[in-house]
C-alpha cells in the first residue's frame, strides 16, 4: 500500500483527518486519498469522523464523488461524518452543487469535535498527546 497522504489522529473516540495538501486535483493523489479514507469506514470501522479541509484551496469535482461515497460507507456502519474547515471558495461549491445540505460542515476541528461531544479540555489533552492513526492492519 502507498503511504498515506493524509494526517490521522484520534481525539477521545473522534477521528480527524486533515488533508495536508493545498491543491488535491492529481488523479492518482486523489484516487490514494479514496482507498485511504474508505479504510477508515470500511476496515476500521471509524464511527466518529472529521474530515478537516482548513489546508485545502482546490478540490477537483472527483473528490466530491468520493465525499458522497464515504458518506454512505459511513452510513452503513452507523457512523457519523463530519466536514470542517472549508474556505469560502471551497465551501461555494459545496453549496452550488447542493452539498451544503447533504454534510455536515462546521467551521474548524474545535467545532467538528464538540459535535461529538469532545470538550476543549479533552482537546487540549489530545493535542499535547496525540495519538496519530495509522491505516495499516
Amino acid at each position: 500500500m502507498a503511504e498515506s497522504r493524509l494526517l490521522i489522529v484520534e481525539y477521545s473516540g473522534v477521528t480527524t483527518v486533515t488533508f495536508p495538501d493545498s491543491a488535491i486535483l492529481e488523479p492518482t493523489v486523489i484516487s490514494q486519498i479514496a482507498k485511504d479514507l474508505y479504510a477508515l469506514a470500511d476496515e476500521k470501522q471509524i464511527r466518529k469522523l472529521v474530515l478537516d479541509f482548513s489546508k485545502v484551496r482546490f478540490l477537483a469535482s472527483h473528490a466530491l464523488g468520493i465525499l458522497l461515497t464515504l458518506r454512505k460507507k459511513s452510513r452503513d456502519i452507523k457512523g457519523t461524518l463530519v466536514l470542517c474547515g472549508l474556505r469560502p471558495d471551497l465551501m461555494k461549491v459545496f453549496k452550488i452543487t447542493s452539498l451544503d445540505k447533504i454534510f455536515t460542515i462546521l467551521p474548524d476541528d474545535a467545532a467538528a469535535l464538540a459535535s461529538f461531544g469532545v470538550t476543549m479540555r479533552q482537546q487540549t489533552e489530545a493535542k499535547r498527546n496525540p495519538r496519530r492513526g495509522s491505516l495499516e492492519t
